[in-house]
Protein backbone atom coordinates (compact mmCIF):
# COMPACT_ATOMS: atom_id res chain seq x y z
CA UNK A 1 0.00 0.00 0.00
CA UNK A 2 1.09 3.32 -1.13
CA UNK A 3 -0.27 6.65 0.84
CA UNK A 4 -0.01 10.00 -0.09
CA UNK A 5 -0.58 10.81 3.37
CA UNK A 6 2.24 8.85 4.89
CA UNK A 7 5.01 10.88 2.50
CA UNK A 8 6.03 12.77 6.10
CA UNK A 9 5.46 9.74 8.19
CA UNK A 10 8.44 9.58 11.18
CA UNK A 11 10.25 6.76 11.66
CA UNK A 12 13.09 6.16 14.27
CA UNK A 13 16.54 7.94 13.19
CA UNK A 14 19.95 6.34 13.63
CA UNK A 15 18.37 3.06 11.91
CA UNK A 16 20.78 0.06 12.29
CA UNK A 17 23.07 -1.25 9.53
CA UNK A 18 20.99 -4.27 8.86
CA UNK A 19 18.34 -1.82 7.60
CA UNK A 20 20.10 -0.11 4.99
CA UNK A 21 20.20 -1.41 1.33
CA UNK A 22 22.57 -0.21 -1.38
CA UNK A 23 20.45 1.27 -4.28
CA UNK A 24 21.50 -0.93 -7.52
CA UNK A 25 19.52 1.30 -9.92
CA UNK A 26 16.94 4.00 -10.97
CA UNK A 27 15.20 2.96 -13.79
CA UNK A 28 13.21 5.99 -15.21
CA UNK A 29 9.30 4.56 -17.00
CA UNK A 30 7.71 7.77 -17.10
CA UNK A 31 8.91 11.51 -16.45
CA UNK A 32 7.49 11.38 -12.94
CA UNK A 33 8.02 7.60 -12.78
CA UNK A 34 11.00 4.97 -11.60
CA UNK A 35 11.62 1.92 -10.98
CA UNK A 36 13.90 2.12 -7.43
CA UNK A 37 16.04 -1.38 -7.35
CA UNK A 38 17.84 -2.39 -3.99
CA UNK A 39 19.70 -4.88 -2.60
CA UNK A 40 17.90 -7.42 -1.16
CA UNK A 41 19.97 -8.29 2.02
CA UNK A 42 17.83 -11.28 2.56
CA UNK A 43 14.43 -9.67 2.88
CA UNK A 44 12.12 -12.46 3.53
CA UNK A 45 8.27 -10.96 2.31
CA UNK A 46 5.10 -12.46 0.97
CA UNK A 47 3.77 -11.25 -2.43
CA UNK A 48 1.73 -8.37 -2.55
CA UNK A 49 3.45 -6.67 1.13
CA UNK A 50 4.95 -3.19 1.65
CA UNK A 51 8.22 -1.75 3.29
CA UNK A 52 8.73 1.46 4.23
CA UNK A 53 11.49 3.40 2.56
CA UNK A 54 13.42 6.25 3.51
CA UNK A 55 16.95 8.05 3.45
CA UNK A 56 19.22 7.54 6.58
CA UNK A 57 19.21 9.88 8.43
CA UNK A 58 16.13 11.80 7.87
CA UNK A 59 13.97 10.77 9.84
CA UNK A 60 11.25 10.34 6.95
CA UNK A 61 9.83 7.16 5.10
CA UNK A 62 6.98 6.13 2.82
CA UNK A 63 5.19 3.35 2.14
CA UNK A 64 5.98 0.77 -1.31
CA UNK A 65 5.03 -2.17 -2.27
CA UNK A 66 7.12 -4.29 -3.13
CA UNK A 67 7.19 -4.62 -7.59
CA UNK A 68 9.83 -7.37 -7.61
CA UNK A 69 9.14 -11.49 -7.60
CA UNK A 70 9.36 -13.45 -4.04
CA UNK A 71 12.72 -15.08 -5.96
CA UNK A 72 14.30 -12.14 -7.11
CA UNK A 73 18.04 -11.89 -5.48
CA UNK A 74 16.92 -7.85 -5.19
CA UNK A 75 13.89 -5.57 -4.52
CA UNK A 76 12.22 -3.41 -6.92
CA UNK A 77 9.64 -0.80 -6.26
CA UNK A 78 7.49 1.77 -8.49
CA UNK A 79 7.81 5.62 -7.25
CA UNK A 80 5.64 8.02 -8.99
CA UNK A 81 7.15 11.14 -7.68
CA UNK A 82 4.74 13.65 -5.60
CA UNK A 83 5.10 17.54 -5.75
CA UNK A 84 6.96 18.46 -3.04
CA UNK A 85 7.60 15.72 -1.49
CA UNK A 86 10.49 14.53 0.57
CA UNK A 87 11.02 10.50 -0.25
CA UNK A 88 10.10 10.33 -3.52
CA UNK A 89 12.29 13.11 -4.94
CA UNK A 90 14.63 12.11 -2.88
CA UNK A 91 14.96 8.25 -4.34
CA UNK A 92 14.30 9.72 -7.39
CA UNK A 93 17.70 11.72 -7.46
CA UNK A 94 19.44 8.96 -5.41
CA UNK A 95 22.92 6.98 -7.61
CA UNK A 96 23.69 3.33 -7.65
CA UNK A 97 25.99 2.75 -4.23
CA UNK A 98 23.70 4.91 -2.40
CA UNK A 99 21.75 3.57 0.85
CA UNK A 100 18.05 4.03 2.13
CA UNK A 101 16.75 2.68 5.03
CA UNK A 102 14.02 -0.23 4.97
CA UNK A 103 11.67 -1.14 7.47
CA UNK A 104 9.23 -4.17 7.36
CA UNK A 105 7.94 -6.35 5.02
CA UNK A 106 3.96 -5.06 6.24
CA UNK A 107 0.70 -5.69 5.01
CA UNK A 108 -1.99 -8.84 4.38
CA UNK A 109 -2.87 -7.98 0.78
CA UNK A 110 -1.37 -11.75 -0.70
CA UNK A 111 -2.44 -14.37 -2.31
CA UNK A 112 -4.28 -16.27 0.08
CA UNK A 113 -4.35 -19.12 -2.46
CA UNK A 114 -2.26 -18.73 -5.01
CA UNK A 115 -3.35 -21.72 -6.95
CA UNK A 116 -3.73 -22.94 -11.11
CA UNK A 117 -7.38 -24.14 -10.61
CA UNK A 118 -8.64 -20.18 -9.50
CA UNK A 119 -8.95 -17.55 -11.87
CA UNK A 120 -7.64 -14.55 -10.43
CA UNK A 121 -8.77 -10.65 -11.62
CA UNK A 122 -6.18 -7.88 -10.37
CA UNK A 123 -7.30 -4.37 -11.18
CA UNK A 124 -5.15 -1.21 -10.62
CA UNK A 125 -5.10 2.37 -11.06
CA UNK A 126 -1.74 3.71 -11.97
CA UNK A 127 1.44 2.80 -9.35
CA UNK A 128 -1.53 0.26 -7.86
CA UNK A 129 -0.40 -2.63 -10.27
CA UNK A 130 2.99 -2.95 -8.20
CA UNK A 131 1.47 -6.01 -5.88
CA UNK A 132 -0.03 -7.48 -9.54
CA UNK A 133 3.41 -7.53 -10.65
CA UNK A 134 5.18 -9.15 -7.85
CA UNK A 135 1.78 -11.90 -8.04
CA UNK A 136 2.71 -12.49 -10.95
CA UNK A 137 6.64 -12.47 -11.10
CA UNK A 138 6.41 -14.57 -8.31
CA UNK A 139 3.66 -17.45 -9.46
CA UNK A 140 4.18 -18.03 -13.02
CA UNK A 141 1.53 -20.78 -13.45
CA UNK A 142 -1.57 -18.30 -12.37
CA UNK A 143 -4.56 -17.69 -14.22
CA UNK A 144 -4.79 -14.04 -14.13
CA UNK A 145 -5.88 -11.27 -16.49
CA UNK A 146 -4.59 -7.55 -14.99
CA UNK A 147 -6.35 -4.78 -15.88
CA UNK A 148 -4.42 -0.87 -15.11
CA UNK A 149 -6.26 2.27 -16.03
CA UNK A 150 -3.76 4.72 -16.77
CA UNK A 151 -4.15 8.32 -18.42
CA UNK A 152 -1.86 7.90 -21.23
CA UNK A 153 -0.10 5.13 -23.16
CA UNK A 154 3.26 5.31 -21.55
CA UNK A 155 1.79 4.43 -17.95
CA UNK A 156 1.58 0.73 -18.70
CA UNK A 157 4.55 0.00 -16.77
CA UNK A 158 6.17 -3.12 -18.09
CA UNK A 159 3.61 -4.41 -19.97
CA UNK A 160 5.47 -7.11 -21.57
CA UNK A 161 6.14 -8.46 -18.19
CA UNK A 162 2.89 -10.31 -18.77
CA UNK A 163 1.62 -13.08 -20.44
CA UNK A 164 0.33 -12.31 -23.88
CA UNK A 165 -3.56 -11.29 -23.62
CA UNK A 166 -3.39 -11.08 -20.02
CA UNK A 167 -2.80 -7.83 -19.57
CA UNK A 168 -5.76 -4.74 -20.50
CA UNK A 169 -4.80 -1.12 -20.48
CA UNK A 170 -7.58 0.87 -19.99
CA UNK A 171 -6.39 4.19 -21.19
CA UNK A 172 -8.75 7.08 -20.78
CA UNK A 173 -6.88 10.12 -22.28
CA UNK A 174 -5.10 8.81 -25.88
CA UNK A 175 -6.12 6.50 -28.14
CA UNK A 176 -3.97 3.47 -28.95
CA UNK A 177 -4.31 1.59 -25.46
CA UNK A 178 -5.84 -1.77 -25.13
CA UNK A 179 -9.18 -0.12 -23.65
CA UNK A 180 -10.04 3.39 -24.55
CA UNK A 181 -11.54 4.45 -21.25
CA UNK A 182 -11.07 3.65 -17.67
CA UNK A 183 -11.53 0.04 -15.81
CA UNK A 184 -15.06 1.00 -14.81
CA UNK A 185 -15.83 1.60 -18.55
CA UNK A 186 -14.10 -1.86 -19.27
CA UNK A 187 -16.09 -4.00 -16.17
CA UNK A 188 -19.46 -2.65 -17.17
CA UNK A 189 -18.82 -4.43 -20.78
CA UNK A 190 -16.96 -7.45 -20.25
CA UNK A 191 -18.51 -8.88 -17.16
CA UNK A 192 -17.00 -10.74 -14.73
CA UNK A 193 -17.45 -14.40 -13.28
CA UNK A 194 -18.65 -14.55 -9.82
CA UNK A 195 -16.05 -17.87 -9.43
CA UNK A 196 -13.31 -15.04 -9.96
CA UNK A 197 -11.04 -13.74 -7.47
CA UNK A 198 -10.62 -10.47 -7.69
CA UNK A 199 -7.78 -8.04 -6.24
CA UNK A 200 -7.84 -4.28 -6.38
CA UNK A 201 -5.66 -1.77 -5.97
CA UNK A 202 -5.26 1.72 -6.68
CA UNK A 203 -7.35 5.00 -5.82
CA UNK A 204 -10.12 5.11 -3.57
CA UNK A 205 -12.61 6.16 -5.80
CA UNK A 206 -11.79 3.46 -8.11
CA UNK A 207 -12.12 0.90 -5.66
CA UNK A 208 -15.49 1.82 -4.49
CA UNK A 209 -17.32 2.01 -8.13
CA UNK A 210 -15.23 -0.85 -9.07
CA UNK A 211 -16.61 -2.77 -5.74
CA UNK A 212 -20.36 -1.64 -6.53
CA UNK A 213 -19.33 -2.99 -10.31
CA UNK A 214 -18.49 -6.52 -8.87
CA UNK A 215 -21.02 -7.09 -6.53
CA UNK A 216 -23.89 -6.56 -8.88
CA UNK A 217 -22.73 -8.51 -11.32
CA UNK A 218 -22.59 -11.67 -8.57
CA UNK A 219 -19.20 -11.93 -7.42
CA UNK A 220 -19.28 -12.52 -3.61
CA UNK A 221 -17.82 -9.86 -1.18
CA UNK A 222 -15.36 -12.90 -0.59
CA UNK A 223 -13.55 -12.70 -3.54
CA UNK A 224 -12.86 -9.48 -3.71
CA UNK A 225 -9.91 -7.98 -1.50
CA UNK A 226 -8.93 -4.36 -1.44
CA UNK A 227 -5.87 -2.06 -1.04
CA UNK A 228 -6.09 1.66 -1.20
CA UNK A 229 -3.31 3.60 -2.09
CA UNK A 230 -4.51 7.38 -1.93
Amino acid sequence: MVSIENENKKVEPGAASNFLHKVLDVRFLTKNTYNLRIERNNLIFKAGQLINVGIPGVGVNREYSIYSGLNENFIDILIREVEGGVVSVALKNSKPGDFVEVHGPYGEFWLTNAVESRSYLFIATGTGIAPFHCFVKSYPHLKYKVLQGVRFLNECYDKSDYKPGQYVGCVSKEQGGDFFGRVTDYLKVNKVSPETITYLCGNRSMIIEVYGILRGQGVPSSNIFTEVFF
